[in-house]
This record gives C-alpha cells, structure tokens and sequence, in this order.
C-alpha cells in the first residue's frame, strides 16, 4: 500500500498539471475519427443478437443493458424497438421480479419506467412491490445498505443497482424521498469505502469480523484493522461514477444533499482524467497503477467513467477544456481498441473484465479477459449515446 500511496500522491500533484498542459494545447479537430456509429452496431447486436428480449434474465448485469436500451428511448432513438423490448423483457420477468438484494432490485427500474412511459397500472403495483422489497434488505450498522443477504458487506457495485431503481422511481412519482434515499446511501457507502486523498472508493467493507467465504472473494480480503479490501477497482468505480453523474442530472439544485455529491463527483473526475492512457484513451483495471505488470486497459470502466465525464460536460458540472479531451479519447480508444466487428453491421465490446469479487492485487490481475457480457455492452452504448449528444 505504501508504493501506491507514493504513487497517487504523484499523479494527484503532478500528473494533473501535465495533462491539463497536454489536453488544453490539443486542437480538438485534429483527432482521429472513430469508427462511424459504433455504438449503434452494438445496440443492434446487444438486442438482437446477444441478449433478446424473450430471455431477459432478472438480474443486474443484464439491467445495466436495460438502461441503455430505455435510454435509447427516451433520445429518441428507434423508440418504437427499444419500447417494446423493455415491455418484453419485463413481461417474460414480470411472476418472478423482485428486489430482495440489490442485484435483484436494479431491474426493478424497468417496471417503473413502463409505469411512467405507458401509465399501465400493472406495471406502478410490480414497482411498488419492488420498492417494498428494497424497504425490507438488510442494512449496515451507518445504514448503508448490504450487498449480499447472506452476510452483511458494503460494495461500490450496490449504489449502481439500487440507484437504478430509485431514480426512476421518482421521475415516475416526483417524490423526492427516492433522491434522498440515493444521496443517503451513497454518503453510507462513502463513509467506509471512500479514501479522503483521491476520492476513488475501495471495492467493499465488512461488516463484522465474522469469516465469511462466497466462494467468488479472496477468502480473508476484510482481515485487516479498516475491515475492506485493499485495492480501487476500475468497474467498482465505474459504478460509482454513473451513479453520482445520473443522480446529479435529476436532482434539483434546491436539494441540500446536492453539494456533498456534486463534490464527490467533481473529485473524482479530477483523480481519472491524469490515469486515462493517451494511447489507448482506456483506464486500467486498476487504475491507480497504469502501467504496472499485470495491470490491464479495461473497457467497461472506461466507458462508465467517460459516461459519467460526458453527463458532467452536459450538465456543466466540468469544464469543457479539460473534460472534453478525456471523452474525446476514450470515444476514439473505444472505437480503436476495444471494438469488435460481429458482421457487416453489428459489433460487440472486447478488453472486458469478467465479473469479479473483492481480492489483492494478484487478484484482479488475474481476472478473466472476455468480451460481450450485458453490463459492458450496456454501458459502451450508453457512453456512445452520451458522447454523441455534445457533438
């Protein structure tokens, strides 16, 4: 921990002063041009191809694609096909949906999205069914609440999932206590998984001492006096991100909770702009460490946190001479690195880490490399529909 104390300390004080040199000397029309509509070639083959709506599994990796499908709508987007494979894939679910833990409730925003979309009531009662779930889910001893409803731990990847849900929540009823309820859960995960120095977050936190083994963690990962994991992971914080950029986008500015966030969020984006790879325009699967053996380019974070930036540029959270340049990057790195033709018009996401728990460095090092998987997808062509609303 110590070489990556040093390390950060360096990139905070340092790096930041160089890439601000570097991005704000870059005349922006020089730059490559990406591949053209990559993103819409992926959205074709995440809904036709690779995950149809008839087997929609009820779940969160799959939610995460969910969204940029419901997001299509609400651009604008071939709305007709993307409003009927939400409809689709929430009727195949509809006897079995639920939000017991908060993987289970990150689908649940799909429910309240056709509720306010199509104003059908059998839709509004499931959301509500799913918010009373949530209500019942174990929570830590600040409140926060359990990633897992076998033992109680805080995770980075919860805020996303329960975000999901909450956010639509209110923008179907105008209830702020659903804003309220994201803000309070974010400052409970922030309490314990924060570092105060850099603003990333640690992957979780344990609860208690009590040895617990879910066969996917390194087992002893809490052993240790804070009783959290040891590393900041690239799609942890990823998660982290998109959820502070979309519940920024909905908040009103009236809200006390806002400032807490909108610093938190600003914070962040000051840390990732000096870890981008000018090269690749990706992040590292762990990003405070670019560059080290082992260490790889990683597209899912890559495409969370430009989203994220991209939200921020929108809403005028970031300054454009120092912000667009990273989402410039990571638009083209994308398209150049990370891209994989499936045929003539249809493309999935490569350089993705599969789905991964809390462990050392070693750990993450050694997750599988695989290509596809719904939350990458989900969030490459959120990032891609983002990006192309600042053009």
């Amino acid at each position: 921990m110590k070489k990556q104390t040093i390390y950060v300390l360096r990139i905070l004080c340092v790096g930041s002063i160089l890439f601000f040199v570097q991005c704000t000397g870059k005349n922006r029309s020089s730059s490559p041009s990406p591949a053209e509509g990559w993103g819409d070639r992926m959205a074709a083959y995440a809904v036709r191809d690779f995950m149809p709506a008839d087997k929609y599994v009820w779940d969160w990796a799959q939610a995460t694609m969910l969204r940029a499908v419901a997001d299509r709508y609400e651009l604008g987007i071939n709305r007709e096909e993307m409003l009927n494979y939400v409809r689709r894939a929430m009727d195949v679910t509809l006897d079995r949906a639920e939000g017991i833990h908060p993987n289970a409730v990150a689908s649940g925003f799909g429910m309240a999205f056709l509720a306010r979309v199509t104003g059908e009531e059998a839709y509004a009662h499931k959301a509500l069914r799913i918010y009373e779930d949530y209500r019942q889910i174990v929570r830590s001893s600040n409140g926060g609440v359990s990633h897992r409803d076998n033992v109680v731990e805080l995770w980075d990847d919860t805020v996303y999932m329960i975000s999901l849900f909450l956010l639509e929540m209110y923008r179907l009823t105008g209830d702020e206590q659903y804003l309220r309820e994201v803000a309070f859960q974010l400052a409970a995960h922030a309490e314990k998984l924060e570092d105060p120095v850099t603003g990333l977050w640690y992957h979780g936190w344990d609860n208690d001492s009590e040895p617990f083994d879910d066969e996917c963690s390194m087992p002893g990962w809490a052993n240790n006096p804070e009783r959290r994991g040891s590393q900041f992971w690239g799609r942890g914080n990823g998660w982290v991100v998109m959820t502070l950029a979309n519940t920024l986008h909905l908040m009103p500015r009236t809200m006390s909770e806002r400032a807490a966030l909108e610093a938190m969020f600003v914070k962040f984006a000051r840390t990732l702009a000096p870890l981008q790879d000018a090269a690749t325009g990706h992040w590292y699967q762990l990003p405070l460490l670019p560059g080290e053996a082992g260490n790889f380019i990683e597209s899912s974070c890559t495409a969370m946190f430009a989203y994220g930036i991209a939200v921020g540029l929108a809403d005028g959270l970031l300054p454009d001479e120092t912000f667009r340049p990273v989402v410039d990057n990571a638009f083209r790195g994308i398209a150049e690195n990370s891209l994989k033709t499936v045929d003539d018009s249809l493309a999935t996401l490569t350089n993705v880490c599969s789905g991964t728990c809390i462990g050392d460095k070693a750990y993450y090092f050694r997750r599988e490399v695989v290509e596809g998987t719904p939350f990458a997808l989900g969030a490459a062509i959120m990032f891609y529909d983002r990006y192309r609303l600042l053009q």
